[in-house]
């Protein structure tokens, strides 16, 4: 199986020719992306350092993207999962009722616990952020950790079928993040144990629907799935929160 991946690696010009359109997908999504994080970085300088610390966003970005179309490419090679399918664009339609409906929930939940003020950035620079964040989250917490998984697990086990073996690598990948939001929110000792589990398994469910979005459709439908969640809770909310809850 590394003897294949390394092949197609190494014939990437093959792959580009042969799936042209998905990589120009990927490429003006990556356009749009680094473009929103020059504005907002020209615009504050500190803007993505909360998330990025003192690296330069710009050249985070531009590294993201390289790894992105790297580890999609690893992805697309061997058949696994899809950047951007034609015929796969009801899935965004789906995702998106899905994501409105689970930020939705987040707002009732935000009501009864109330989150810190300055949890969101502030519009209109959310309008800079929250997409390029979005992006930078999809490729380290998902594609990142799932291409890793599903090299070393089909690797390891040639005899087991790469059907059985998505499904330990989605329900590992949609532990990462959620762990990542409990340890953040139990060590600030802000809110209540159920406040904490509730998030845990509220983020949970976000990135496992993502991933069986990404398996079922394509990359851009699981992007556009934070998208609408990041619209609702963190952009839309996230302006209106502070004139009602504070």
């Amino acid at each position: 199986m590394l003897k294949g991946i390394a092949v197609n690696v190494t014939t990437i010009k093959e792959l580009i020719s042969k799936e042209r359109l998905q990589y120009l997908v990927f490429i003006g999504l990556s356009i749009g992306i680094l473009g929103l994080t020059g504005i907002g970085y020209s615009s504050h300088n500190l803007l993505f350092q909360r998330f990025l610390g003192r690296a330069n966003p710009l050249l985070a970005i531009i590294f993201i993207i390289l790894l992105g179309v790297i580890l999609l490419s690893v992805l697309l090679s061997q058949g696994w999962f899809a950047i951007y399918k034609k015929e796969n664009l009801k899935g965004l339609f789906r995702s998106s009722g899905l994501a409105a409906l689970l930020g939705l929930i987040a707002i009732l939940v935000d009501l009864k616990i109330v989150f810190p003020a300055d949890m969101n950035v502030l519009f209109p620079e959310s309008l800079l952020f929250y997409p390029t964040i979005g992006f930078l989250v999809e490729i380290l917490f998902h594609v990142l950790p799932l291409s890793v998984l599903l090299i070393i697990l089909t690797s390891m086990f040639r005899t087991i079928s790469y059907k059985k073996i998505i499904w330990v690598c989605i329900l590992i990948v949609s532990l990462l993040e959620p762990i990542y939001q409990t340890i953040w929110m139990g060590s600030s000792n802000q809110y209540p144990l159920w406040a904490v589990v509730y998030v845990g398994f509220h983020v949970f469910l976000i990135n496992l629907f993502q991933l069986l979005i990404f398996k079922r459709y394509d990359f851009i439908s699981m992007y556009s799935f934070r998208l609408v969640y990041y619209l609702f809770w963190h952009i839309g909310w996230g302006h209106i929160r502070l004139k009602v809850l504070f």
